[in-house]
């Protein structure tokens, strides 16, 4: 007999309770699933407001080194013009007597001397340019001369030569190089090309000495 009872509600199928209970069920796992989604929505939030607040952070430290950047960028300018100009001024006093043993008596000396094209347009200028009746002298002063310094100075030559200013017009145009310092290669290759060749030493200048055979080259204006 009870089997009977228990077949006939396996016929009838669900009852309302277990309906509900299954309406229950549904409620309850839906209400977990928005909560969790809801959970994770405001941790993806979080972590964006996060990310959001760093990026702003590194933006402004990014802003920040760029300003320090440029107030050293102009500062080591600034230095670097100062010592440059220091060792212009330190060679250019009195240089004509360091070429006492040559033809030249070159007492009028003249700095930063602009070079400028028929279009009067500025292509170079010359440190020190030193000069008498006959003869002028180009001086290029780093602090720091290299190879490239001599090959820079041999196309201001020529520039100087197209475009000479009034004080190195029918004058013959002869050059130097001067620097705080001055590799032995640099002043090898100097010489060679017809460069002359000074350097700081201590408080003074120096005029090294030309190798045998030596003669400064010479450009005709």
């Amino acid at each position: 007999m009870a089997l009977a009872e228990q077949s006939g509600q396996s016929e009838r199928g669900l009852t309302r309770q277990d309906v509900l209970a299954m309406f229950q069920e549904t409620d309850r796992r839906f209400q977990e699933s928005k909560e969790e989604h809801d959970r994770m929505i405001a941790e993806a939030e979080k972590r964006s407001q996060e990310a959001e607040k760093r990026s702003q952070e590194l933006d402004k430290v990014i802003r920040e080194m760029a300003v320090r950047f440029d107030r050293l960028a102009k500062n080591v300018g600034g230095l670097n013009r100062s010592i440059g100009e220091l060792i212009e001024t330190l060679i250019a006093v009195r240089l004509w007597e360091k070429f006492a043993a040559y033809p030249y008596q070159l007492k009028r000396a003249y700095q930063r001397v602009p070079i400028y094209d028929e279009w009067h347009e500025l292509q170079t200028d010359i440190d020190i340019l030193l000069s008498d009746t006959e003869w002028c002298m180009a001086v290029e002063v780093k602090r720091e001369a290299d190879d490239k310094d001599v090959d820079h100075h041999l196309k201001r030559m020529e520039l100087i030569r197209r475009y000479p200013p009034l004080e190195v017009v029918g004058k013959k145009l002869i050059g130097a190089i001067a620097g705080g310092i001055v590799s032995p290669d640099t002043v090898k290759y100097a010489h060679e090309v017809g460069f002359f060749v000074l350097t700081l030493a201590g408080e003074s200048v120096a005029l090294l000495d030309t190798p045998a055979g030596f003669v400064a080259r010479e450009w005709q204006v």
